[in-house]
């Protein structure tokens, strides 16, 4: 699996944060996120900000470095030893924060637990579904029998948080977020919660891995720009991730704070509706009359509307260089990038002439949604890309809602478009997967398929890539798959984004590609 890795040429270490006190006192340190955490429940809800959360209190069989490169976490070891059979050797002597022994019997009970949690928005289902079964060896090993010959199931144990069957066998969502179920063996612990505001850990001194800086983590939620930079500035808080492009220059330039960035993994684009034959609820004819068939599932609208968008502009101008334009879901040097497919280019004449052979000569209506507190400029970039439209002849509103209101709708697919990102496994069949498979519960593929596109062949050939122990082969399925989908518009990939984070100058930081703001990361410097 070695050539999943080549070459992740996403740099970044310059800074951290951390409060140092004298030798001996305890330490503080104080971050702020800009995106709110839903829940604490590492099962719940497939969001960045959540999972970079369970992070800090739970751990994975695999982890990921800062290059999202695999590293052993509660398991020392994972060997295929049969096609459709893995064996995995568990880490002796862990305890969860209660005092629970770890053993296989709890990432048995995990694996039960992930596909059955209620209404998850956004399910961890599809990196159990290909389990066929597992044997529990000795306290410490267990093996992991596939449906079929399955090279991905390494990769898919680096997206779930193992879970005591003791502490957690009945244990609801709410007792995650309420405090008495957030126990893992992670290096923290969680010591009080205020949902949507703050959440205060204390250090795990029990850890098995690398002891954390801090023995004391305040994780501020301040979603607003102005405010997350204010109280940098101020000292109010030592750490801050998503720095405002618009803030970025006058830190740089700052000598009291350091920058730490990388180019990421997160895609941010554009969802559209599939799912509707007939009246998309958001499109309208030039007179705000219901247009009886829906345009958005006409390949050629789908193309006017990505040929319309100036990414270049996007890029420099809304995100002030922390972008890079994409029409795809990885930059070059990741597993599976589509070479020679680079972004579309902005031609609103040719925009114009696919709408006038799809049937709308004088465009029509549409009404682009987005949040206006989870991304980098979100607000900001559905108001140019309204803009865009509204030039190549689609009339374009614009509404931006706050993430967690926008979230649920988006999930019960009430948009006609919508802006959105997505963090990805370095592997094409992560996003293939959960973005643009057909949803299906029972796969648990298509969990953030907000557009319900559908596409049988694509299906077909991502499963069979699935199937594929040659990675030199799976690459090449994989990228089939994905060209398919893109030159189809499944979805319109808009950039890439520059992962940012600001601290004060005592503290350094190791930048991540995924983008996970964790306080373990955060060192003195």
């Amino acid at each position: 699996m070695a050539a999943m890795w080549r070459g992740l040429v996403l740099a970044g270490l310059v800074g951290a944060a951390c409060v140092l006190g004298a030798p001996g006192r305890a330490q503080t340190l104080t971050m702020a996120v800009g995106a709110p955490v839903t829940s604490l429940d590492p099962h719940f809800h497939q969001l960045s900000p959540n999972n970079a959360v369970a992070g800090m209190i739970f751990d994975r069989l695999i982890n990921t470095d800062g290059q999202s490169r695999m590293v052993p976490g509660l398991a020392e070891s994972w060997t295929p030893i049969a096609p459709d059979l893995w064996e995995f050797r568990l880490r002796r002597g862990v305890r969860f924060h209660n005092g629970s022994a770890f053993t296989a019997e709890d990432v048995a009970f995990t694996f039960q637990r992930v596909p059955n949690v209620p209404n998850s928005p956004s399910s961890f289902a599809a990196f159990v579904r290909p389990i066929r079964g597992v044997e529990i060896v000795d306290s410490h090993t267990l093996r992991i029998a596939t449906h079929g010959p399955y090279p991905l199931l390494a990769q898919d144990m680096t997206n779930l948080y193992i879970l005591d069957r003791e502490t957690h066998q009945s244990a609801t969502t709410e007792q995650f977020n309420s405090g008495p179920a957030a126990v893992g063996t992670g290096p923290f612990r969680m010591s009080a919660h205020r949902m949507g505001e703050r959440i205060e850990f204390e250090r795990n001194d029990a850890y098995f891995g690398e002891r954390p800086a801090f023995q004391r983590v305040i994780y501020r939620m301040i979603t607003n720009d102005s405010a997350r930079t204010a109280a940098l500035l101020a000292g109010d808080v030592e750490f801050i991730d998503q720095v405002p492009t618009a803030d970025l220059a006058r830190l740089r330039a700052d000598p009291r704070l350091a920058i730490s960035e990388t180019v990421g993994l997160r895609l941010i684009f554009l969802g559209l509706d599939h799912l509707r034959a007939e009246a998309s609820p958001f499109v309208a004819d030039n007179e705000g009359r219901p247009i009886p068939q829906n345009p958005l599932r006409d390949r050629r609208v789908r193309r006017a509307l990505s040929l319309a968008i100036d990414r270049e502009a996007i890029a420099a101008r809304v995100m002030e260089g922390a972008a890079t334009p994409s029409g795809q879901f990885f930059p070059p040097g990741v597993f599976s990038h589509i070479p020679d497919f680079p972004p579309p280019r902005h031609d609103p004449a040719e925009a114009r002439r696919l709408l006038a052979e799809a049937g709308f000569p004088q465009g029509f209506r549409l009404t682009l949604h987005g949040p206006n507190d989870r991304y980098p400029n979100d607000a900001r970039v559905i108001q140019a890309i309204g803009q865009m439209w509204t030039r190549a002849g689609v009339r374009t509103a614009v509404e931006a809602q706050p993430w967690t209101t926008f979230v649920a709708r988006a999930g019960r697919a009430e948009f006609s478009a919508f802006l959105i990102g997505w963090g990805s496994n370095p592997e094409g069949s992560h996003p293939l997967r959960n973005l643009i498979a057909t949803q299906d519960r029972e796969r648990g593929w298509g969990a953030s398929n907000r557009g319900r596109y559908s596409n049988r062949e694509i299906d077909a050939r991502l499963e069979a890539a699935l199937r594929e122990l040659d990675d030199a082969r799976r690459e090449r399925m994989l990228i089939e798959a994905q060209r398919m989908a893109f030159e189809d518009v499944a979805i319109i990939p808009l950039y890439i984004q520059t992962n940012i984070w600001a601290m004060r100058r005592h503290l350094r930081h190791e930048a991540r590609v995924d983008e996970s703001t964790r306080a373990q990361d955060v060192r003195p410097r």
